[in-house]
């Protein structure tokens, strides 16, 4: 079985060793269900991404909203992608979605780093996690081809040789018979600084993730660039924190990079195994700055975009104001607001236009933007849901949800496609352009 499998948001993982697997449940290793098995259990945070259920019959591990990758201490990886598409049976779906995510994850402040050649990746199928691995080793292969930083560090040695500073109290308490040598204080010029351990120490536990034989292959190479610096204890990865000084802009990346692949990124609780990885995101958060982003370099001139509003409250009670309102985004016009909008991770079907299905959408959805509407509008003007566009939700649903007749909701697609302008990523319908343009 390979070492990497891909299950999609919402899906379900179960051990190989059952006798029967069902239809959309995927299967790993014994060892790699047992140790997700024990996390879903946990009492910590581990619940917000881990489900323990059963699958017609077969017990099973369902992955919430979250998405990324994690490595298990048995050197299972398992990528969990977005669902970018209700029909993920296609071929190129698994491919889809996970240049959908890296797309996404590029406007993160943690990931502005990955500078992806999306073609080159679609042609090559690279799995998710050596994307991530490839592009630490070229932030690393650039610094080593820029130089390796060094710095001056005090030294305390016993030479037979003076070098440096004499240290009068020590020479006399450990060198009256050994005349011929010096205890001598002297900065030292090496590269054994924190940022080369942390970079050294990643490179480290690269070797020990990658599947890939060119990756194995540049990271020894790299490491051996960094055989004087040592290697960094883990009470230090996750306590210290690097600056970068002046003359070590070069760094930044790598330095970011470093610390991702040491420390991860999730609300698993991976400490007590070594081999153990993950990096993970929740889905809702990265689709909301991927959002916010691209409005942000989208509308220009008069325009601003501001997320996170937080000055109005639901209520007030006893003069106090209670339960903050806070809309993921405000487009203005100078200190006018113009529109109100609010994103959902959420697959929309606009051939549902029954009183049924009601296109897929959330009541609880509505109920929240009424309140944005009344709080920030005053209940005049237009709020804006914004949903991925996928194949059943290519254009704005036709008509506006009308709370009262000044207040409307219009709902929308957001196209996470790399292949996409940013300027019509957004498909606002023409009843709102006049507003931005």
């Amino acid at each position: 079985m390979a070492l990497t499998t891909q299950v999609f948001e919402y899906g379900h993982v179960c051990s190989i060793n059952n006798k029967h697997i069902p239809n959309h449940v995927i299967s790993i290793t014994e060892r790699a269900y047992l140790y997700l098995r024990r996390l879903s259990l946990c009492e910590e945070a581990e619940a917000k991404l881990l489900r323990l259920k059963s699958v017609d019959g077969v017990e099973a591990i369902q992955f919430l909203n979250f998405v990324g990758v994690l490595v298990t201490p048995d050197g299972m990886h398992i990528e969990i992608l977005p669902k970018v598409t209700k029909h993920d049976e296609h071929e190129n779906a698994l491919e889809d979605s996970r240049l959908a995510l890296l797309n996404m994850l590029k406007t993160l402040g943690l990931f502005r780093h990955i500078q992806t050649e999306m073609a080159s990746l679609k042609q090559q199928k690279m799995p998710l996690l050596e994307i991530f691995i490839s592009q630490f080793l070229a932030s690393v292969n650039k610094l080593v081809k820029r130089g390796v930083k060094h710095d001056y560090q005090t030294a305390h040695d016993n030479l037979f040789y003076l070098k440096g500073k004499l240290n009068v109290s020590e020479q006399l308490k450990r060198n009256l018979v050994h005349q011929d040598r010096f205890v001598v204080d002297y900065d030292d010029y090496v590269s054994d600084i924190y940022a080369n351990r942390l970079i050294k120490t990643a490179l480290q536990k690269v070797l020990i993730m990658t599947q890939s034989a060119a990756h194995q292959r540049l990271a020894r190479e790299l490491e051996f660039v960094f055989a004087d610096v040592a290697k960094l204890e883990q009470r230090a990865i996750n306590s210290a924190k690097v600056t970068i000084a002046r003359g070590m802009e070069h760094y930044k990346s790598p330095v970011t990079w470093s610390e991702i692949i040491l420390r991860g990124m999730s609300p698993l609780s991976m400490q007590g195994d070594a081999n153990a990885f993950s990096l993970l995101f929740p889905l809702d958060a990265v689709f909301e700055s991927y959002v916010e982003q691209v409005l942000r370099t989208t509308l220009t001139g008069r325009l601003s975009v501001r997320g996170q509003l937080q000055t109005a409250h639901l209520v007030n009670y006893d003069a106090k104001r209670m339960f903050k309102l806070k809309p993921d985004i405000a487009v203005f016009d100078g200190n006018t607001m113009l529109l109100v909008m609010d994103t959902k991770w959420k697959l929309i079907d606009a051939s549902k236009a029954n009183g049924t299905d009601k296109f897929m959408l959330s009541q609880s959805d509505f109920y929240q933007m009424f309140a944005y509407g009344q709080k920030y509008l005053g209940g005049v003007g237009e709020l804006v849901l914004i949903y991925p566009a996928n194949k059943k939700f290519q254009q704005p649903l036709a008509k506006p949800f009308e709370f009262s007749d000044s207040l409307r909701l219009w709902v929308v697609p957001f196209d996470i496609h790399h292949q996409t302008s940013d300027s019509i990523r957004l498909r606002l319908p023409v009843q709102l352009e006049h507003l931005i343009n």
